[in-house]
This record gives C-alpha cells, structure tokens and sequence, in this order.
C-alpha cells in the first residue's frame, strides 16, 4: 500500500472522528439549551430539592334559583396531602391523633400516595375542619413531604332539590385516564347539574411554587411569583328553578312514592322536579359522604334513584288527549264524531271496562274519560285505508306520538332523563310476524296502558305542548351561566308535534270540563282556570298508581304540571289536589285551602310492607317516611 494511500485512509477517519464528535456536542447542547432556556417546567423540577408546587383549585360556581335566591355555595375546607419522596421519619401517632383518624385508615392512605407516584402529591385525608387545621399548622415543620391544600365542600341554603343539584364526588381513575386536566384526589360533579354543568362550574385550577427548607417550610416564592398561576373560579348558574315552589313540592311529597314535574310552557323552563322520597343534599357532602351514600344505595324506597326522570310508567288516562289529537290530524274521527259505549268497548269476546253507558263525542269523551272512545278512534287510526298495511298505519301513529316528546329523550340539560318506550314496529313484526299482528291486540295503548310507558317529566312536556296548542320548547334548568349572553339555541326552538293548531280547542275545552265539572274537580283552583287530565295506572304489585297533569291558567298558560303518586288508588284522589296546590302556589304566592294542604301533607302513602322494615332500616329512613311520633316509637321498641 502507498503512503499516499495511507494518508487518505487517515484523513477519512479523522473526519468521520469529527463528524461524530461534533453531532453530540450539537445533541448535548441543544438539550441543554432546551432545558435551560425553553422547559421552565424541568427546571422547577430539577430544583425540586428546594422548591414546591402548591396546586390551588378554583371555588366552584354558585347555583341561584330563577328568582336569584342562593341554591349551592362554597365552605372552606382542608385536605392533607403526601409527596412520598420527600418525607422523613415522622411521628405517627402524634398526626393521627390530631387527624382523628385510625392508625390503619392512616397506613392505607400512606401506601396509596406511595403507589400513586414517589414524586406526585396525593390527598392522604379530606375535609379537615377549620379547627383541626389550625392545630395541624403548628407541626407541619416535623412532617415535611406533607402539605395542607385548601378546598371548597358544597353547602346548600336549604335541604332541597337533591336530585336535580346532583352532587361533587372525588375522580376515579377511568376520569383521570379520559381527561387530563383532573389529578388523582381532585372533585367532579357526580350527577344532576353538577355533572352536566361541571366544566362551567368547576373554573380552572392554578399553582403557587415556593421556595422552602430544609424543614419543609415556605421561604418565599419562587421567582418573586411570576410563575405562579391564579385560579380561574367557576362559572355561577342561574337556574329556571322556583326554590319556593320546589320546597312546597317537597313538603306536599313527603311520606310518599313518585314526583311532580313543573315546567312553564312558553319556554320550557322547568319549576320545579321532586323525586320522593328525597333526601338532604347535604348528605352527600364531606367524609361522611361514603358513609351516608352506602346507607341511601341500601334504602329499600331507594331514594337516590330520580323517578321524575328515571321511572318509567304508564300514562294511563293522561295519554287520551294525544290519541284524540292524533285521531282528529288524520280525519279518522271530527270534533262531532261519536262512539257508543256500552259500559267499555267490546269486540267479540274482547271486554276493555267503562262507567259509561251512551254515545259522546271528542270533547265530553275527554271529559268523562270514556274508555269507549279512545279505543275506537285508536283503532280507526292504526286500520285507516290510507295505508297497505298494520305496519304502515302504526309508524304513522307512533311518529305523530314521538312529536310530543315520547318515546325518545328530550335532549333536556337535566341529567338521567330516560326513554320511555313505545313499542317499536319491527319489534311487533318480529314477535308476530310481518304483518300478521291486529290493532286489537294493542288497544290498551289507546286508553295509555299496555305496553306504552313514559317519565313523569315526559308527562309534563307533553301537557306544555298541549297547553302551546302544539309545540314544545325543550325542558331545561339552566337560565343564564355568568359570562355568557345566551343559552343554548335548543333552549329557545320550537319543536312542532305536526298536529295543526285548531285541534287543539275542543281537547282543551274538554279538559278544562275535567276541572269544573268532570274527574279533577279536586283540582280547582279559586280565580284559575285549570284544564287537566287524571289518570290510574294499574300496578300489579299493589294498588294501583294516581297520576293527574294539568296546565293554568287555560289562555296563556304560565305552568304545566305532572303528578304521579305511586300507590295513590285513583287520580283524583292525590295527584290532582297536590298538582292543584302547586299551581295555586305558582300563581299566588300563596295557598289559600288549608284544610286540602294539611290533608296532603299529612297523608302516608308508603305501602305496609315498607314500614314493616323499619326495625332494620336507618334512622335516616324512619324521618323520610314517618311522623315523629312514629319514630319515637318504633325507636323505644326497638330498644
């Protein structure tokens, strides 16, 4: 080999030495540059030695009613939280003790923060009181790696409206895993209007990063604060809710099973929701709150599920009025069309019960509930000639029934509404054949049984719309969220049923003749002109169900109101004298019957077999549904 040969051998890997060397002194600057210059973060933590992150969460929104009365609002509490990396050796027992919490309660908390992260700081013990954290700062010095972090519990002015508050609980791990702005011991609205509003009401959190010694105790801050970040404090809602109203509805449903629903008509602003039997929000609130949802999951009346949104049942007779309309649109049936009834309808050996015994037409068939007729004008509307086909003609049916909101969910900014169900066409042609299926056999959904089930609060939407001669705006609760000029538009559309508007007159008449001289007579109100609908649901589990929705006053009606009260026998028993107080209330500020009110208040509903649990049932239980004398005694017997 040359010398020439070698030299250039050698000049080539010099360069390629070079080349090396230069591509990581490049890499190990521009890292530096980055760590130095651009990640502020990495910095911090590579001082973590000297400095903490203190995160501080925002106070939630408040909650006001329609009348700006207070709803929810914010109490200062404390929460201990643990960097595992960062403790030394600590007294023990001298922390439990001002915690006032057991050894074991303390060593399980410690091993979650240590399997949650070395470094990460992790909620140890929640709601700590004023008082205990006050005795907990003269210490803090001996327990470093331990910081208090200051939060905020909901507080309500008045024990009501649990069901459609909803409640804040902590976030489990699939919300960690799904959003990234929530940290493990951080909150989130669990249900009602905390969840569907949590991003408004929840604000933004920031943080605070100090220096600190050797004791774990704050110097100063870190960088004459200009890192630091303010929270950004949660949205107030104003809601439709009438607090007044709502309590009312609360007290009038006490030692009872069911709901009412108020919704204003015009624009679809919900009044009042009661799902009874209800419960103190306030329960659901602070450490006791694991304590006192176990014992509500365990309640036999189960008072955490929302039956004005949840329960699903039959109409009854409140669903007439819908056939009639239906009936009238497709020219089955005139307002001057009449059907003889013979004591119910019957059809060869078919037999559906009535307590009529003559002819009448759309409006006194509305009045007097004649079982008779709806079945007929049902009938004739499923078998009408326009159609091929039994399959045609009941699509046709249950599409004009889906435009009063039935059968489907309202799209409200309640949260937990439900379906309902009216049977769907395939599911009939699968069980029967294409076809081959009658409309006989589904006639009780002509009278509002059978298979057709509803929520109360679709109830009460369907009562607006026909109060609206004919459409609905979308029930919601939400008025006005702080910081924005306008709610959502679905808020403020009309939804049309497709029923023209001149059909409406002769239902609304004949429910108007309900109140003054038909089934709801307990319903009238002095000076009001009330039309209404009662019903009874039958309940093969008992007696049957008391419903009764109604709207006032007829001409530019101001409420629309559902009543159901399970186990109430008839709907002019309970249902409609309650639903009538409510309107009264609503209307007058006032309640002007006394006798009716106590009668109503007064009254316990609760089926036998439920009070028969009461020697192993909660004290919380025995208040929701008992007088007082009754649970003093049923105590003393216990004991």
């Amino acid at each position: 080999m040359s010398a020439f040969q070698n030299k250039n051998q050698f000049s080539d890997r010099q360069y390629i030495f070079l080349s090396i060397v230069s591509l990581l002194l490049l890499v190990y600057l521009s890292r530096l540059f980055y760590l130095q210059i651009i990640d502020e973060e990495t910095k911090i933590s590579a001082e973590n030695n000297s400095t903490r992150i203190e995160v501080l969460y925002p106070d939630r929104g408040l909650i006001f009613d329609r009348n700006e009365k207070l709803l929810v609002f914010n109490e200062v509490a404390y929460d201990l939280a643990m960097t595992p990396a960062l403790t030394r050796e600590f007294d023990t027992l001298k922390l439990i003790q001002v915690l006032n919490i057991s050894l074991k309660d303390f060593r399980r908390q410690v091993n979650k923060a240590r399997v949650n992260g070395k470094m990460i700081p992790t909620v140890i013990v929640k709601q700590i009181s004023g008082k205990t954290y006050a005795t907990l700062q003269e210490i803090m010095f001996g327990y470093p790696g331990f910081v208090v972090v200051t939060r905020t519990l909901r507080s309500y002015s008045k024990p009501l409206g649990a069901h459609l508050l909803g409640y804040v609980g902590e976030v489990n791990d699939r919300v960690i895993q799904n959003d990234d702005y929530y940290k493990m011991g951080d909150y989130i609205g669990i249900s009602g209007l905390e969840r569907a509003y949590e991003k408004e009401l929840r604000g933004e959190k920031g943080k605070r990063i100090f220096l600190v010694d050797k004791f774990n105790r704050k110097i100063e801050s870190y960088k004459a604060g200009t890192q630091d970040q303010a929270p950004i404090v949660g949205k107030d809602l104003n809601t439709t809710l009438d607090r007044d109203l709502q309590e009312y509805g609360e007290l009038l449903m006490q030692h009872k099973i069911g709901s009412i629903v108020a919704i204003e008509p015009e624009t679809g602003e919900i009044l009042a929701l009661i799902s009874a039997p209800t419960f103190d929000p306030a329960l659901l609130v602070g450490r006791i709150r694991g304590r006192n949802y176990r014992e509500l999951a365990n309640d036999p009346l189960k008072p955490l599920f929302n039956r004005a949104l949840m329960a699903q049942y039959p109409p009854g007779s409140t669903f007439k009025p819908i056939n009639a309309l239906i009936a009238l649109q497709e020219g089955v049936i005139t307002t001057t069309s009449t059907f003889n009834c013979q004591g119910g309808y019957n059809v060869g050996n078919f037999h559906l019960g009535c307590h009529h015994n003559f002819a009448m037409a759309v409006e006194e068939a509305v009045q007097r509930s004649c079982n008779a007729f709806f079945c007929n004008a049902f009938r004739r509307t499923l078998d009408s000639d326009r159609f091929p086909n039994i399959t045609a003609g009941y699509n046709n049916w249950r599409n004009l029934v889906t435009g009063f909101g039935i059968g489907k969910k309202l799209g409200s900014d309640v949260f937990g509404e439900l379906t309902g169900n009216i049977p769907k066409s395939e599911n009939l042609n699968k069980k029967h054949g294409l076809n081959k299926w009658k409309s006989l056999w589904l006639v009780s959904m002509g009278i509002g049984q059978g298979e057709l089930l509803l929520t109360p609060f679709q109830m009460a939407n369907m009562t607006a719309t026909i109060a609206n001669r004919g459409y609905y705006i979308t029930p919601h609760i939400v008025k006005h969220i702080a910081g924005q000029d306008t709610i959502s538009a679905r808020f403020t559309k009309r939804n049309y049923t497709g029923i023209d508007e001149h059909f409406f007159e002769p239902i609304v008449n004949g429910m108007e003749k309900v109140i003054t001289s038909g089934t709801g007579v307990g319903a009238q109100v002095p000076g009001i002109a009330v039309c209404g609908k009662t019903g009874t649901a039958q309940n093969p589990h008992g007696k049957d169900h008391s419903i009764f929705t109604a709207f006032a006053p007829k001409d530019n009606p101001k409420i629309a109101i559902s009543v159901y009260v399970e186990n109430g026998t008839f709907g002019a028993t309970w249902a409609a004298p309650i639903a009538s107080l409510m309107i009264e209330k609503y209307l007058k500020d006032s309640v002007t019957r006394p006798e009716l009110e106590k009668r109503m208040i007064e009254a316990n509903l609760i089926p036998e077999h439920y009070l028969k649990m009461r020697d192993t049932t909660s004290i919380l239980f025995l208040k929701r549904i008992l007088p007082k004398d009754s649970i003093r005694h049923s105590t003393k017997k216990k004991h």
